[in-house]
């Protein structure tokens, strides 16, 4: 869970959605990533009641939370189940909901290029890029494909270069960065196939 408003005052903070079902060494990863190449002072994992692109439920909330807390141990890494807590379904929600709870904090999206790929089809996706800077992480899978989808495009204008990405939390929105990261091939939906986490 997420303290008191005061002490994240003036803070830099990324925010890393998503169900978890299960957390894996890539969500690790690619959170050490975001703190390094964007500067953040903190990230925040966010884990989901729900994905409501997706037609089967995850594990439960409580299971799911205690295994984020094991698998991710930094002192700079919250894992919160605020979704659940403010009664938040959709992402833009839950961005806008943060941002009335801690109005002094500087929040920044994170996602990996698989999402930034069907950005477009999120409910209220450009309330997203309009309320907060959009960091994305090349994960395993078609960059080429996410840079060049819709969300990509429309808002190209908009990106920083790589070079920039330490500079993203402070942009106004809209802003993006895309940045390469060395590649984890691993990913929850393996993770359950091979048996290892059973809903």
């Amino acid at each position: 869970m997420l303290g008191a408003t005061g002490k994240y005052r003036g803070l830099s903070i990324g925010l890393l959605g998503g169900s978890f079902d299960p957390p894996h060494e890539g969500h690790v990863h690619i959170t050490r990533e975001a703190l390094r190449r964007f500067d953040l002072d903190r990230v925040w994992w966010l884990v989901s009641p729900g994905n409501p692109l997706k037609s089967e439920g995850p594990a439960a909330l409580s299971r799911r939370i205690t295994a984020a807390q094991k698998m991710m141990q930094h002192p700079k890494v919250e894992i919160s189940d605020f979704e659940s807590r403010a009664g938040t379904r959709y992402t833009a929600e839950t961005v806008a909901t943060l941002q009335q709870a801690y109005p002094r904090v500087r929040f920044v999206w994170l996602m990996g290029a698989d999402n930034l790929a069907q950005f477009h089809l999120w409910k209220d996706w450009r309330e997203i890029m309009a309320r907060v800077p959009v960091g994305v992480l090349a994960r395993p899978g078609d960059r080429i494909g996410a840079r060049s989808g819709m969300a990509a495009r429309i808002y190209a204008p908009y990106r920083l270069k790589a070079r920039e990405s330490r500079l993203l939390a402070h942009a106004e929105a809209p802003a993006w960065c895309f940045v390469n990261m060395p590649m984890q091939d691993v990913s929850s939906t393996e993770l359950r196939k091979t048996g290892r986490w059973v809903r």
